[in-house]
């Protein structure tokens, strides 16, 4: 085995500790450089901040244990909120700053979150009142009624930053919201230790070429665990140089690849993709300075790597994870004998992995009382290490159904060769991939029911050469209602207005029944067969 050692020790570290202690010994270096304004902030300048940040959260009243929300683009702002909330000892649930009403308000309202940082362009549309513990609510850059500026909380004040009351490894650091297969999103609890140890197996010997020399251009949304964990912690811890953008732009990241002298950026799938059009029309520069890229959020079809490469002189590591797992369990090799752009790579030191043939899978059975595939057959991907989660906020009953003797039950299908390369081939879990962004097919049929016209309903995916996959409606109507192209349309802007865009349905096909198990359950595979 190729990762045995993790970059140090992780028990009983704090993440907020490890930043400002880069930011001692990285001083007059730039930590940020947040492009949608113009901003360069200094390692010792951001350490202040932060700690100015926690103080003002205490005075405010939140106290040690409460949630507090953050609804941002990616911005310098975001991420002194992150790391200014674990230093004042509270726990941060992170929203997509896309996010409607509805979504906004259940992420508050099942966190318990007790103060609410945004942007006013966020809350456009968005009614916060009636939420039970959602005490004060700040605004960083656009001010709306009721809310108190950002700037407040950065004024001098004399609260005492308090020490943690328990172990790393049973204090949270992160509430982000994973989408699951059934209902709605569920809170992901993600302590110290899990996101210190994910840094540390990152960082560690044989895994990940990232260095303190870096500059990282970073258009991942922060509020999703690969900005987080991947990109925003490890720059810092490290003492790199991060570079924000708020959203994937090509002309944009194409200047800022030689303005910044970028070293290394994440990637999904979908902005590989733009990527090569834009150097086969030549408009990719070639007197970048970019090493590697990391690809990561949705399986990576082989031949788009070969062709990146072919096109931008940049090589690819994809990587593999989850929320659940901080996220990464798996990354590939940059060195020239262990490439394999097309393989999720080898699992990170201390994480345990096995490839549970498929029909002996039974929810009840331990994992190591089942038998494993043999090489290159498919199964479940099946593990542990110190990087998966303490469970599912509040869900105890959704938590034993994936997290079982200290073992994960991915849900995905993967196959391992002899020389240790794993290879996701299909997914268990009915969750679509649109640009890397998860989305449970139940939400947006929950949503779908809602309408008046809708009788049943059901969502799947459709591969879709742009997003890597686009979610399509299967609708049966009420009596009364005819299936035409205006109802389509009003169908599709219905859960737009509800839902995040990227969950919306890009195409709905009306039929007379859903197909349906004998116990009601959808036949998802029916619907996909249908749209081949």
């Amino acid at each position: 085995m190729l990762r045995t050692e993790l970059y140090a020790n992780p028990h009983n570290l704090f993440l907020h500790d490890l930043v400002l202690d880069s930011c001692r010994r990285h001083g007059p270096k730039t930590a940020i450089v947040d492009t949608s304004c113009g901003r360069r902030i200094t390692y010792a300048e951001y350490g202040q901040t932060v700690e100015d940040l926690a103080r003002g959260l205490l005075a405010a009243g939140v106290k040690p244990g409460e949630v507090v929300g953050i609804f941002l683009p990616n911005c310098w702002e975001f991420c002194a909120a992150y790391h200014a909330a674990t230093l004042a000892g509270a726990i941060p649930t992170l929203l997509n700053p896309a996010y409607r009403e509805r979504e906004v308000r259940y992420q508050l309202e099942n966190s318990g979150a007790v103060a609410l940082i945004a942007d006013g362009c966020n809350l456009a549309g968005v009614n916060l009142g009636g939420l039970p513990n959602l005490r004060r609510l700040y605004t960083t850059r656009e001010f709306v009624p009721g809310s108190e500026a950002f700037a407040t909380l950065l004024r001098p004040v004399t609260a005492v930053l308090p020490k943690p009351a328990q172990p790393s490894e049973q204090t949270l650091a992160a509430l982000p919201y994973s989408s699951g297969t059934t209902g709605l999103p569920k809170g992901v609890m993600l302590s110290h230790y899990n996101l210190v140890a994910n840094v540390y197996q990152l960082l560690g010997p044989n895994a990940t070429a990232l260095n303190a020399a870096d500059t990282v251009l970073c258009f991942l949304p922060l509020y999703h665990i690969y900005g987080l964990n991947v990109m925003l912690n490890p720059a810092l811890i490290l003492g790199a140089t991060l570079v924000l953008m708020p959203r994937f732009h090509v002309q944009h990241l194409t200047a800022l690849l030689i303005e910044e002298a970028v070293t290394m950026m994440p990637l999904v799938p979908p902005a590989m993709n733009a990527l090569c059009q834009a150097a086969e029309a030549g408009q990719f520069p070639r007197d970048h300075k970019v090493h590697w890229v990391k690809s990561g959020a949705a399986p990576l079809a082989p031949e788009l790597p070969r062709r990146f490469t072919a096109l931008t002189n940049i090589l690819v590591c994809q990587g593999y994870g989850m929320t659940e797992a901080s996220p990464v369990t798996h990354v590939g090799f940059l060195e020239p004998a262990l490439y394999r752009p097309d393989s999720i790579g080898h699992p990170l030191a201390q994480t345990d992995c096995r490839v549970i043939a498929q029909k002996e899978i039974d929810p009840t059975a331990s994992a190591e009382s089942l038998s494993e595939t043999p090489d290159c057959e498919p199964g479940e991907l099946v593990m542990r290490g110190p990087q998966i989660m303490l469970g599912y906020w509040k869900e105890p009953q959704a938590t034993t159904s994936v997290l079982r003797d200290g073992w994960y039950w991915s849900g995905d299908i993967v196959t391992r060769d002899r020389e240790g390369f794993y290879r996701v081939v299909d997914r268990r879990k009915e969750m679509i991939k649109y640009k890397g962004f998860p989305v449970a097919p139940a939400e947006v049929e929950a949503v779908l029911l809602e309408h008046p016209a809708v009788r049943e309903c059901g969502v799947v995916a459709r591969t879709d050469p742009a997003a890597g996959e686009i979610p399509v409606a299967f609708v049966a109507l009420r009596e009364g209602f005819v299936t035409s192209k205006k109802l389509e349309e009003e169908l599709c802007a219905f859960v737009a207005d509800r839902l995040t865009h990227y969950k919306q349905p890009r195409e709905v096909h009306f039929v007379d029944t859903v197909p349906k198990t004998a116990s009601g359950k959808i036949l998802r595979r029916e619907l996909r067969q249908a749209i081949r």
